[in-house]
């Protein structure tokens, strides 16, 4: 038996995002995962990609090699959309960082900065008590 199909069911379009020569390459490396954003000038995400997106799985998903690919993946799909320069904002303590950086711009993406926005704290929260092994 066919299934009908529900009418109901939402149906999202996919959303068209204006693409500039110009935009920003978000490079957020914490300690389990790294995760690529290239937007325009407003925000608006033209490409993402991950480590986990890539296929990697547990510690290998903090390697740099998991972020080079990452990057790759998503700079040719930016390149394409037809985004030339980026200004990159690094976040986070993770491996890849570089990694990451040198590979978007290898893949036809001009880095014109490099601006890290890792969050710190002017003596926020106390930390937790020494671990003991």
């Amino acid at each position: 038996m066919a299934k009908k199909a529900n009418p109901k069911a939402k149906t999202q379009k996919k959303r068209k995002v204006i693409v500039e020569s110009n935009g920003q390459a978000h490079v957020t490396a914490s300690f389990n995962n790294i995760i690529i954003s290239l937007t325009n000038k407003k925000g608006d995400v033209v490409a993402w990609s991950s480590a986990g997106k890539m296929g990697f799985r547990g510690s290998k998903k903090n390697t740099p090699y998991a972020a080079q690919l990452a990057a790759e993946d998503a700079s040719k799909v930016a390149h394409e959309a037809g985004l030339r320069k980026v200004k990159v904002y690094v976040k986070g303590p993770g491996n890849g960082r570089e990694s990451a950086i040198r590979s978007i711009h290898n893949s036809g993406i001009e880095v014109t900065e490099i601006i890290d926005i890792t969050p710190l704290p002017h003596n926020g929260c106390r930390p937790p008590k020494r671990r003991r092994v």
